[in-house]
């Protein structure tokens, strides 16, 4: 079956291109026909670039056949978030107000992938504008998570995480402002980085909320995620925003182990309000660190519960002044969620903006200060597995319910604000089957280290390898 090759790990279909087992041309051709199976429910792609990538793939396996390997990525299928520009295509953000762009150039990103060999097999679907954690876009349809339709994939990255787990490709870039790649990555049961702030360029991708935007790599596997890492980091001088810090192997340290790694744990913080089997999950999995040779240790942060209203208040006000010029010609044109958001940011005080940004100071002081003590820290990627679509509250504990934007943005607003690095891998399922994530959270620039922590991680456990049963689509 042409479907088996998409069972692969991105790092097993480069061998298998490099052993002659398979073709570019087969890789893609399994992806379009698995997207056009089941992607009409799952809808996690606005634009698949069907003869696009039919052509580049043929292109590319002449390339292998005369000798000439671009890169880690030659002949591999990877997706695009919607909000990343790709030269003389529609790029629509989710939004029916970037309906009709087509940008003149591609993001700096998406220049990396194409010289690394990467074969773009579409962009995908997202909450509008990136603004919101739940994928549910009245444009273009609402994501399914593909371990349970009726339920949520999270966002704002849901489409690129939902094309990696339903295997329609090996890898898929995504933003994250207050965590929307590392979201998707936990309810869909894939790997994903929020890579420190300035590490990877800005350029060409539609913003958010600038002091806290970033792109990063999807994938099944850790080891995958650091290979898509190693080519899209890098300093970027025409980004104001790019941090000039070297880079390094991502995969030269991956094995080196754990043992004497300290990581950190905020009890009061961390483990509480929890739904039981993600406590259970994480728990298990700071226990099978702990087999592996680390020590975990407890430290206390001042004040960092303070997390959620600072984030709230910077992302309702930065992508406020962004969109004021759409929101006053075209408001009819954004969903009622992302209007409404836009709206409450500009009724936001200046002082309130400058607290949040003084805070955000004093947190990162504090956390750079606990490095001292600890090499990463371990914590829920959110406190829930993935709810039902549509569902605005969410039972957390005992029958407690929470709002559900709130308590989804409980552990990743704390490296968002910090600019910290922060990973998210599968660590177990709930009773239902579905996906509980954990976040390790890293030194600025230090990548390695939570791929490291990562990999061992995925070495001695196999969440990672279970699929879910996709359902074929009979309508769209």
């Amino acid at each position: 079956m042409k479907h088996d090759f998409l069972d692969w790990t991105l790092t097993e279909a480069a061998q298998a291109l490099r052993r002659r087992d398979v073709t570019p041309s087969q890789l893609v051709e399994a992806s379009l026909e698995r997207i056009a199976a089941h992607d009409p429910l799952l809808k996690s792609f606005i634009t698949v670039f069907e003869q696009q990538a039919l052509k580049v793939a043929a292109a590319s396996g002449a390339l292998l056949d005369a000798g000439h390997d671009l890169g880690p990525l030659h002949g591999i299928p990877v997706a695009l978030k919607d909000n990343i520009a790709v030269a003389h295509t529609r790029t629509t953000a989710g939004s029916r107000v970037l309906a009709d762009w087509h940008p003149a150039e591609d993001a700096a990103i998406v220049t990396k992938l194409r010289q690394a060999g990467a074969i773009l097999i579409g962009k995908t679907n997202m909450h509008e504008f990136a603004w919101g954690g739940t994928s549910a876009n009245p444009h273009y349809g609402f994501v399914r998570n593909p371990w349970d339709t009726s339920r949520f994939p999270a966002g704002s990255s849901g489409g690129s995480a939902v094309a990696v787990a339903a295997r329609f490709c090996f890898g898929a870039i995504g933003t994250d402002t207050g965590g929307s790649i590392r979201l998707p990555s936990a309810v869909n049961g894939t790997v994903g980085i929020r890579p420190t702030y300035g590490r990877v360029s800005n350029r060409g991708i539609v913003p958010l909320a600038w002091s806290m935007d970033t792109a990063g790599p999807m994938t099944r596997t850790v080891e995958d995620c650091a290979t898509l890492f190693g080519v899209i980091a890098g300093f970027d001088r025409a980004d104001a925003g790019s941090a000039a810090q070297p880079c390094g192997d991502y995969l030269q340290t991956l094995a080196d182990g754990i043992r004497h790694l300290r990581i950190g744990v905020i009890p009061s913080y961390f483990f509480h309000h929890l739904q039981p089997a993600v406590h259970g999950a994480v728990q298990q999995a700071l226990d099978t660190l702990r087999e592996l040779g680390a020590a975990v240790v407890d430290v206390p942060i001042d004040g960092i519960e303070d997390n959620i209203s600072a984030q709230l208040t910077i992302e309702a006000a930065e992508p406020s002044a962004w969109h004021q010029r759409h929101l006053r010609e075209r408001p009819q044109d954004y969903g009622d969620d992302v209007r409404t958001l836009l709206e409450v940011g500009e009724l936001l005080l200046a002082t309130h903006y400058i607290q949040a940004q003084r805070y955000r100071a004093v947190l990162r002081a504090a956390f750079i200060e606990a490095f001292h003590k600890v090499d990463v820290f371990i914590c829920p990627t959110l406190p829930f597995t993935a709810t039902r679509v549509g569902e605005t509250r969410v039972v957390i504990e005992d029958g407690v319910e929470e709002d559900m934007l709130s308590a989804i943005m409980q552990f990743t607003g704390i490296a968002s604000l910090t600019g910290l690095p922060a990973l998210n891998v599968p660590c177990g399922f709930d009773d239902e089957g579905l996906p509980v994530g954990m976040q390790i959270i890293g030194r600025p620039f230090d990548e390695a280290t939570l791929f490291r922590v990562g990999h061992a991680f995925q070495q001695a456990t196999a969440f990672h390898r279970r699929a879910p049963e996709l359902i074929e689509s009979r309508a769209a």
